[in-house]
């Protein structure tokens, strides 16, 4: 369900998901509003769950994670305690950035990175070979992050 936005939310949402330190100050003279406004915006917008967490950006080369790895994986069957039973899994592995449940050839799409194919091989054994409800999975390797983003374009919606 789509929130109401209003244009100092938009401005708030998109300078923060450039750069989450930004200082109360910083957002209070790009929106035009006090410091205790912004204060109280961004406590709304949490609550909302229209900011979901501040988090930060590490570079997977940098930290001995350089492989990027996009797999579509199928499941032999489709009931929802096993779909659930899938995410789980996903969720609780660290290789894992982002599980996509999808429609199309494809159940799931997950972005992975890992230190080396060898790496890679022993999360396939764990997340797909160990599990007997998933019926194929194929792997492309990223040649090279050419845009990596979260950012949601945030446009208003209310006056």
């Amino acid at each position: 369900m789509k929130e109401n936005i209003t244009s100092a939310d938009a401005i708030i949402l998109n300078l923060l998901q450039k750069d989450a330190k930004l200082g109360l100050d910083v957002l209070a003279y790009e929106t035009g509003l006090s410091v205790a406004s912004v204060q109280r915006r961004l406590k709304s917008l949490r609550a909302r769950k229209l900011i979901l967490g501040d988090v930060a950006i590490v570079d997977p080369v940098k930290v001995g994670l350089p492989m990027t790895f996009i797999v579509l994986v199928e499941l032999e069957r489709e009931r929802i305690d096993q779909i659930d039973a899938f995410i789980r899994r996903a969720q609780d592995e660290p290789l894992v950035q982002q599980c996509y449940y999808v429609t199309g050839e494809a159940d799931f799409c997950l972005i992975c990175v890992a230190k080396s194919m060898f790496d890679f091989e022993d999360l396939t054994k764990r997340l797909f070979f160990e599990n007997s409800n998933v019926r194929r999975f194929r792997t492309s390797v990223a040649m090279g992050n050419k845009k990596v983003s979260l950012k949601i374009p945030v446009e208003p919606n209310v006056n």
